[in-house]
This record gives structure tokens, C-alpha cells and sequence, in this order.
């Protein structure tokens, strides 16, 4: 007989590839809700098959039409074994074959493998549709939850996690249908014929054997799934470890902690290793239960048999009947122990997968939300608070308005809530007292897609995608032309440097753009705003990267490209700021000077102190002395 089941499989190598690990929190933060039980899970699973429910059908009429055809094989070849005349003085009996026996046997084999296939390649489309249609939820409703989730979150962990659920669908139809339900058919169908063909005690042996045989596995395997749930465990964390230092590649360097890295890194390794090895000394002891469980029902089986034949009860045929069906039993009972734990695992991380679904959207639209309907993009915000954790408010009572075509600026030091303004506007939080309007409509009777393509954002920390500065470029507006990508790039005088490269536009920039410089990459996410063309701007200090001389001539476009909008400009440098027609100084989440630039120069406050302190810096400094991240 052969091994009852394959030795475990070990979860994939840590990859290196992935997303970006956005802060350094548990992977509890990503962590779905308590598990359900395996039925909640497979009736979440269902209704993505609903639509293939046509392919269902014929799939588990060809599975049903290959197991009769299997069964029917140890009945001919009993058939085929009696009808051979063996008896002595008979030289020419063994030339006598009967042919059309063998014909049928042959045609029986073949239809068994063709049933087979025409069930797997009518079910394909079924498996890998639903498998599709669950990725696509999946990857939009993470794109719909909060920014909060995803600063939370660890993408290591999480890309595991979406990769492990969509493997399952595939897994778990593939050893339930493929497996479990032709093994239960056939059963029951070798069962009756023992039955009705011979005593009853050849049901009662294979009866009980079957029923020890799975009642073992299921117990053992059942004992044995702590050790995958941990080797999944450790395999996560190892994986988001490689991702995270991988990304931070420049700082290992910066460092010299390379070898640091790689001792982090191997002591996950030899966790999961540990853990391992438990799980295969477990699978040795599975092992050996199976196969002492099927010998015994083997040996009870054949010494039935054998009394059978010489009793003359039984014919000869009879024998190798039983001995076939018992060796198309066991052999994918063999296999039981890592086809019901590949099962349970498959739930298990579907159920992961789920939970994200689950996850309640913390920013939603109401069922009663109209488009944003922009006529002037006059931007309001009346007495706004807001916290990204209760106990540490960010914005304290602010009240502010921008007019239609204008420009406002907001300084401060760091900490002080000026990029809160720009999320809070984008609504990727909702305000926690007061509200935002443009145009009079509050940001939380509109729908979000409509407020976004209102708002077009140049920030501060650019990140692009790895893909060529083209495409980085079109992101503003997808169905823009070559054309009109070249005129944006031009506008954010990067159209030169493009030409010059070898490749052009079709120049690839690497992970998160690394592969250019942080003026460069500015200079790319200026040119995606500029060709989105948005009635409002937001520049969160757009030219900071930027040396003098392209700054001030990117300036003057940016100046040509705000013409008839609404710009809110969070600066850091005030030299930028000096034409907006407001200014304002925010401390500690409000707003504590406003005016025109020689207005606030004339109060003697804190803007005229930070204008002294840049102007004595040879205006390099920043406002706040330090980077913004508030």
C-alpha cells in the first residue's frame, strides 16, 4: 500500500514582494473578526457559484458517471477471470479470451478518465471565475476601506493572507469535489454491491474499517491543525520582516545592519522551522494509524474471501473482485489525512479572506448621497474638530473658507494640523464635530467619487508606481492621449529630462519611484495633477524637492495652472506663499493668526517670526524648523 497521506507541504518561501508596510503596527490590526464555523464560511462561498450553476450540474453528473464506470471495472474483470477455461486437459483454454470482455474493460478504463477530465474542464471555468470574482471584492473593498486600516496595516501579512484565501477556492473545490464527494460515491456504491453480491459481514468489515479509518484521521488531523495555524503564523511574520527590510533597503545600508537584518529574518525562519518539524513527527504517527487500520480491514477482507473460494461459496473471480474494489477504496482514502487538512486550512483561510470583507468600511457613502455638483468650489470649514485617537485631538474648533478661485495658504509648525485640512477635505476622515462644505454641499451627503475628481493633490512625499513615468503621468486621468501626457509634463518642466532618458516615457521608475530623484518624482506628481485639471488644488509644499531655479519656474506654472481654481497650499517655505490672497497660522490644531502676507508682517506675530527665521536662514529653512508631518 502506498503512504496514507503526502508529507506536509510547508507554507511558500517568505517572498519578497508585495506592498508597502505603512507603520509599524501588529498584524492584529488586519487580523478578521473571530472565526466562524466552516459551514458560515462555505455559504459565503456558494453564492459566487450560483452563477455557474448550470456547469455545477454537469460537472457532478460527469463525476457520478466516472464513478459508476470505476466500480464497474472490478465487475467485469470478475467476469472476465470466471469466464476463462482453466480446466485440465483443455491445452487450448487459455487462447480462448473473450474478447468482447476485454473491449468492455478497456472502454470502461477510458470512460472513467474521460468522465474525469470532461468534469474538470467543464468546472474550471466555475473554480476560476468564482476565484476571480472573490480577488476583485476583495481588492476593492480594501481600496474602499479607511485610511486609518491602511496605516494600520501590515501589507506582508495581509498579501499573505489574500493569497492563502484565493489558493483555497481552487484547493477546496479541487479535494471536495475532485476527491471527497467521488470517494463517499464510490463508498456507497461498493458497499451496496457487497451487500447484495456476498454475506453481509464484507459490508460490516469494510464498514467498520472505513468508519475507524476516517474517525482516526479526522481526530489526529484535527489535533494537527494547531501546528499549520502556527506554521502560517510564523510563516506571516517572517514574510512581512523580509518585505519591510527589503523596502527599506537604503536605511540597511545607511547602517551597516545587514547582518542584523539577516539574524532578524533567520530566527523566524528557525521558528518555522521548529514547527515544522513537530508537524511532521505528528504526520509520522498519522501515517502509521492508517495503514495499521488498513491492513487489519485488508487482511479480514481477503481471509473472508479466501474461506469463500475454498468453501466453493465464491468463485475465483469473486476474489480478485474484492481485492480490486478494496485497493479503489483505499488508495484515495490514502490520501483522506492531508485531503481533510488541506480542507480545513482552505476554510480556514477563506475565512481570513472573508473577514476582510467584512471589515466595516469606517468612511462610507449614505444610501442617500448625490454627486458633487461644483459650480464655484467655494470650500468651507465651520468649526471643524477632529482626532485621529480621542484622547489626542488634532484640529480644535477650525473655521476657515477658501472663495472660489482663490488661493489659501496654512503654516504652522509641525504637529499643528495642516495636512489633517487636506485629508479631512479629501474625506478620508469624517470630521468629528462641525462640518466641510463646497458649494454649500456637506462633504458627507455627496459621494466620495465625486468629491475626489474635484480635488487634485500634489504631495509632499511622492510615491509612484513601478511602472514607466507614462503611465505615472496618466494616472491623473487614464484616457488621457500622448499628447496631452507630453503638454502636463511640459507644463511641470519635467518633458525635457523625460526626452533625454533612453527609454522616454516608457522609462520604468522603479519600486515607489526610487529609481528617481525626489525633485524628479515631484516633478512627475505635478504633472498628474495638471493633467487631471481639478477645480480644486491642493499643493502640500509641491516644490519642496526642487532646487531653486526649477522651483521658481515651476512656480509660475503652477501659478498659470491655479488661474479661475481653488487652491489650499500647505507650505512650509513662506517665499511660496507670499502672493495668496489669505494666510493662515495654525498651533496646536488652530488658527491663530490670519491675513494677507504684509498684514501678518505688520501684526509682529508668529509669522513674522518665522519670515525672520527663514530670512535668516537664507530662506532654506522651514517654517516649523522641522519636516511636517501633521
Amino acid at each position: 500500500m502506498r503512504r496514507s497521506t503526502l508529507p506536509d507541504s510547508p507554507p511558500p518561501a517568505p517572498s519578497v514582494v508585495g506592498g508597502v508596510s505603512n507603520a509599524p503596527s501588529s498584524t492584529a490590526a488586519v487580523a478578521p473578526p473571530a472565526a466562524r464555523g466552516d459551514w458560515h464560511t462555505v455559504a459565503r462561498l456558494l453564492p459566487y457559484f450560483w452563477r455557474y450553476r448550470w456547469r455545477v450540474g454537469f460537472a457532478l453528473a460527469f463525476m457520478v458517471g466516472a464513478k459508476l464506470a470505476n466500480v464497474g471495472v472490478p465487475l467485469l474483470l470478475k467476469r472476465l477471470v470466471d469466464s476463462l477455461d482453466i480446466s485440465p486437459g483443455s491445452p487450448q483454454a487459455l487462447m480462448v479470451v473473450p474478447v468482447g470482455l476485454l473491449v468492455a474493460y478497456g472502454l470502461l478504463r477510458l470512460c472513467t478518465s474521460l468522465f474525469t477530465e470532461a468534469r474538470e474542464l467543464i468546472f474550471s471555468k466555475a473554480t476560476e471565475g468564482a476565484s476571480r470574482s472573490i480577488s476583485l471584492q476583495v481588492f476593492r473593498h480594501l481600496h474602499d476601506l479607511s485610511l486609518r486600516f491602511h496605516l494600520e496595516r501590515q501589507t506582508g501579512g495581509m498579501t499573505r493572507d489574500i493569497e492563502r484565501g484565493t489558493r483555497a477556492v481552487n484547493s477546496l473545490i479541487s479535494y471536495s469535489l475532485y476527491s471527497i464527494f467521488p470517494t463517499l460515491i464510490e463508498v456507497v456504491l461498493v458497499l451496496s454491491l457487497l451487500s447484495v453480491k456476498f454475506d453481509a459481514l464484507f459490508a460490516v468489515i469494510t464498514g467498520a474499517a472505513l468508519t475507524f479509518y476516517i474517525g482516526f484521521t479526522i481526530w489526529v488531523t484535527e489535533w494537527r491543525t494547531q501546528f499549520r495555524r502556527k506554521l502560517n503564523e510564523l510563516d506571516s511574520v517572517a514574510h512581512s520582516k523580509a518585505i519591510d527590510s527589503l523596502l527599506n533597503y537604503e536605511t540597511v545600508k545607511y547602517f551597516n545592519n545587514e547582518d542584523f537584518e539577516a539574524r532578524r529574518y533567520d530566527k523566524s525562519l528557525e521558528e518555522l522551522r521548529r514547527v515544522q518539524l513537530k508537524s511532521q513527527s505528528t504526520l509520522a504517527m498519522l501515517n502509521s494509524g492508517q495503514q495499521l487500520i488498513i491492513a487489519i480491514a485488508l487482511v479480514a477482507m481477503l481471509w473472508r474471501a479466501t474461506e469463500g473460494v475454498v468453501a466453493g461459496r465464491m468463485s475465483l473471480g469473486d476474489l480478485v473482485m474484492i481485492n480490486a474494489f478494496m485497493i479503489q477504496l483505499y488508495i484515495p482514502l490514502n490520501f483522506l489525512g492531508v485531503i481533510y487538512r488541506e480542507i480545513k486550512q482552505s476554510l480556514t483561510d477563506l475565512d481570513k479572506m472573508f473577514g476582510l470583507l467584512s471589515r466595516e468600511r469606517e468612511i462610507a457613502d449614505r444610501p442617500s448621497a448625490q454627486p458633487l455638483v461644483v459650480s464655484g468650489a467655494t470650500v468651507r470649514f465651520e468649526d471643524v474638530h477632529f482626532a485621529y485617537e480621542p484622547q489626542r485631538p488634532i484640529l480644535k474648533g477650525v473655521s476657515l473658507e477658501i472663495p472660489a478661485g482663490r488661493k489659501v495658504a496654512v503654516v504652522g509648525p509641525s504637529g499643528s494640523g495642516k495636512s489633517t485640512l487636506a485629508r479631512l477635505l479629501y474625506r478620508f476622515y469624517d470630521v468629528g464635530q462641525g462640518r466641510i462644505t463646497i458649494d454649500g454641499q456637506d462633504l458627507t451627503e455627496v459621494t466620495q467619487d465625486s468629491l475626489r475628481r474635484a480635488i487634485g493633490i500634489v504631495p509632499q512625499d511622492t510615491v509612484l508606481f513601478n511602472d514607466s513615468i507614462a503611465y505615472n503621468i496618466a494616472y491623473g486621468r487614464p484616457d488621457a492621449t500622448m499628447a496631452e501626457i507630453e503638454g502636463a509634463a511640459r507644463a511641470a518642466h519635467v518633458h525635457e529630462f523625460i526626452q533625454s532618458l533612453p527609454q522616454g516615457y516608457q522609462t520604468m521608475v522603479g519600486e515607489r519611484g526610487l529609481k528617481l530623484s525626489g525633485g524628479e518624482k515631484q516633478r512627475v506628481a505635478i504633472a498628474r495633477t495638471l493633467l487631471k485639471n481639478p477645480p480644486i488644488l491642493i499643493f502640500d509644499e509641491a516644490t519642496s524637492a526642487l532646487d531653486s531655479r526649477n522651483e521658481r519656474a515651476i512656480q509660475a506654472e503652477l501659478e498659470a495652472a491655479a488661474q479661475n481654481k481653488t487652491v489650499l497650499v500647505i507650505a512650509h517655505r513662506l517665499s511660496t506663499i507670499v502672493d495668496a490672497h489669505e494666510i493662515l497660522v495654525m498651533e496646536q490644531g488652530r488658527i491663530i493668526e490670519r491675513g494677507r502676507h504684509h498684514e501678518l508682517l505688520a501684526l509682529g506675530g508668529r509669522y513674522a517670526q518665522m519670515w525672520a527665521l527663514q530670512q535668516a536662514g537664507g530662506g532654506q529653512a522651514q517654517a516649523s524648523g522641522e519636516p511636517s508631518a501633521s
